[in-house]
């Protein structure tokens, strides 16, 4: 990313100020567990936008970091953040490029409509053994919808579930445009 990808970042968020708030991710309200009582679980919402996805996690206990490219998108979670009075959130402004994660830090990851590829195992070693990933974005279908889209930010049909190979599948589908994948990193035996 560069400074050219957020600036269009922040006029893509900017056009969105003035609509109604957007509601978390299905897959996410379908698939998180719940926060156990004792600990403090973490929550990544990867490239998360305006962080209805994060901010949902952490009304639901998880300490959470928001991360994404647009400034403007983050004041705006920083507004939801604070008429829902949450605490336990760090809205986090960055180039994924530099993405840089703590290995076995979270117990869920979301990344919704994000593709770059070469961060799958960054995020894969991010996950806590047992911890999950949740995970949906645009396939080579979407072309269909809209010819002219890059290609390199589409995944392969079939692709996710080869990424996460090893891991156990708690859910896999492909749409007409869209693949979803919901996978827990295992536990090592010993």
């Amino acid at each position: 990313m560069s400074i050219q990808d957020r600036v269009r970042w922040d006029g893509v968020f900017r056009r969105l100020v003035a609509q109604p708030y957007p509601a978390p991710d299905p897959l996410l309200l379908q698939f998180t567990p719940p926060a156990p009582a004792q600990g403090q679980p973490r929550a990544l919402d990867l490239c998360g936008g305006q962080g209805q996805n994060g901010l949902w996690l952490a009304a639901q206990g998880y300490a959470v970091d928001i991360m994404d490219i647009s400034r403007v998108a983050l004041n705006r979670a920083r507004a939801e953040m604070t008429i829902r009075n949450l605490r336990n959130v760090n809205l986090l402004q960055m180039d994924v490029d530099e993405l840089r994660l703590e290995a076995a830090h979270y117990d869920v990851l979301g990344v919704f409509r994000y593709l770059k590829r070469g961060l799958f195992p960054l995020l894969k070693d991010s996950v806590r053994p047992g911890g999950r990933i949740v995970y949906e974005t645009y396939n080579v279908r979407y072309l269909d919808v809209v010819p002219g889209f890059n290609r390199a930010f589409l995944l392969e049909t079939g692709e996710l579930p080869g990424i996460f190979a090893g891991w156990d599948i708690l859910y896999e589908e492909e749409t007409d445009h869209n693949s979803r994948l919901v996978a827990v990193r295992p536990v090592p035996p010993w």
